[in-house]
């Protein structure tokens, strides 16, 4: 039987009581009951209402937390650890706080080796950026976590601002607090030695919304790549979609549309149209080693 935390324990079994706590008389009428325990030689029976002494040779357990001290037990307990040190494997583990994220050693070998960077994808709905970045982060040989800043935002469950049914001050507010929180993300996986790869549809030509509140929240050394394919592929892998992440065709034309302003940026950009996931992948990890070694101008 379990009991509440905190509350009274059931009286103990014992002579003369039954598994509920009642006498065993009032539980097996007819029957005078167990018969009474003698003392041990040289000790005097109890007087009336006093507890027992303690059975010899069996060690009276400590009163848990919060409990009275079991009749006979005068132990204090275990004495607690001085403070700041860790005992067994479950102490508190201090981790470092997340700061502002620099920019990334060069790797050694190919690619983005074992580098410990945050990395920013941009690109239009259906442009593939969740799939492509959830894989290079899982074949990544050092730990690389993925954040999807859609998927963030729809952490809020009532009251969840759709942009499909409207910009306005609530759903771009719920959009900020959304980048903010991915932000924090980055930086504290970043300052524990974590890569983190993030995705978003950043326009160039919405400031408010753009690329520095990005490098507001993560840090100079935040490393964005955008990733257009054609309008069709687009149009062709928002149709497969589902929910409130299936936007209009119309919708989607005009949003592929604004992201043509990336080129001429600086930031890199490429072009999957006809890349797999895998090949976009590997082609984004040359990518962010030459950004690395080259850091665009954004």
């Amino acid at each position: 039987m379990q009991h509440a935390v905190g509350a009274p324990l059931p009286p103990p079994h014992g002579p003369g009581i039954g598994h509920v706590g009642r006498p065993y008389q009032a539980q097996h009428a007819g029957h005078p009951g167990p018969p009474p325990i003698s003392p041990p030689p040289g000790q005097a029976p109890p007087a009336p209402g006093q507890a027992p002494p303690p059975a010899q040779g069996r060690p009276q357990q400590p009163a848990a937390p919060g409990q009275a001290p079991q009749p006979g037990w005068s132990g204090t307990g275990p004495t607690p650890p001085p403070a700041g040190q860790v005992t067994g494997h479950t102490g508190h583990v201090q981790l470092p706080p997340g700061g502002p994220v620099p920019l990334p050693a060069p790797p050694a070998g190919a690619g983005t080796g074992g580098a410990t960077l945050a990395v920013l994808l941009i690109g239009p709905a259906g442009a593939g950026k969740t799939t492509v970045a959830k894989l290079w982060a899982a074949r990544r040989r050092v730990p690389t976590a993925h954040v999807s800043l859609d998927d963030v935002r729809e952490w809020v469950c009532s009251g969840f601002a759709d942009p499909q049914a409207g910009w306005n001050d609530h759903s771009e507010a719920q959009y900020r607090l959304a980048r903010r929180t991915c932000g924090f993300a980055a930086r504290n996986f970043l300052a524990n030695g974590i890569s983190c790869i993030l995705d978003d549809a950043v326009f160039p030509d919405r400031p408010v919304v753009g690329l520095g509140g990005w490098k507001r929240h993560v840090g100079p050394g935040l490393l964005p790549v955008v990733l257009l394919p054609g309008l069709e592929i687009v149009l062709e892998r928002n149709a497969a979609r589902s929910g409130n992440r299936r936007l209009s065709d119309e919708e989607v034309a005009r949003i592929h549309g604004r992201m043509a302003g990336w080129y001429g940026s600086g930031l890199p950009i490429i072009d999957n149209s006809t890349y797999d996931v895998e090949t976009t992948a590997r082609v984004l990890d040359d990518v962010l080693a030459r950004s690395i070694a080259s850091p665009p101008a954004w």
